[in-house]
């Protein structure tokens, strides 16, 4: 050990996973004054931060308030066997008729009318409102919800989201 007249000395060798405990031994709580002059420093960051943050709870809050639920292609299979549930295809006649989901009826968006006499019979029913992907099917639970139907449901993701689950799909007329 000993090189050019000096003796060097050697820390012992850790073994793998050797923990000798945290780095910071107590928590420090950070103060108002802290975060406030943290925000002065970065406040475009902290902007964001409040931004996202109000977007995340108008959205939620919306969710929650807006009348209708959405469902994963299992919990509308649940449904239709359970409560009978209408469904309700809004695919045009083209897509309806290469696959739907089997029992739905087809109804083209532009001719959507809740007061229409499929729809009328299922005031208290549950209905489901399906299109290909679920966007224009969410506001067509919507439009069933503002015009007095009691459970109104969409199958969030569409026949396509149906498809990914590995679920059957019934081609032809219903």
């Amino acid at each position: 050990m000993w090189k050019h007249g000096r003796q060097r000395a050697f820390a012992p060798r850790q073994a793998a996973g050797d923990n000798r405990g945290p780095l910071i031994t107590r928590r420090e709580l950070v103060s108002v004054e802290e975060l406030l002059a943290f925000a002065g420093r970065h406040l475009y960051l902290s902007m964001a931060l409040v931004g996202l943050t109000v977007a995340l709870v108008f959205t939620e809050i919306g969710r929650l308030f807006r009348g209708y639920t959405a469902l994963r292609p299992g919990e509308l299979t649940g449904l239709i066997n359970r409560d009978n549930a209408l469904v309700v295809d809004l695919s045009t006649t083209g897509e309806f008729e290469k696959g739907h989901i089997a029992g739905s009826r087809s109804v083209a968006l532009s001719q959507f009318d809740p007061e229409s006499k499929l729809l009328a019979k299922a005031r208290e029913l549950p209905v489901v409102v399906v299109c290909r992907n679920g966007q224009s099917s969410a506001d067509a639970a919507k439009r069933l919800k503002k015009a007095g139907f009691t459970q109104v449901h969409w199958l969030d993701g569409g026949v396509q989201a149906w498809q990914q689950a590995d679920l059957p799909l019934v081609k032809g007329r219903a």
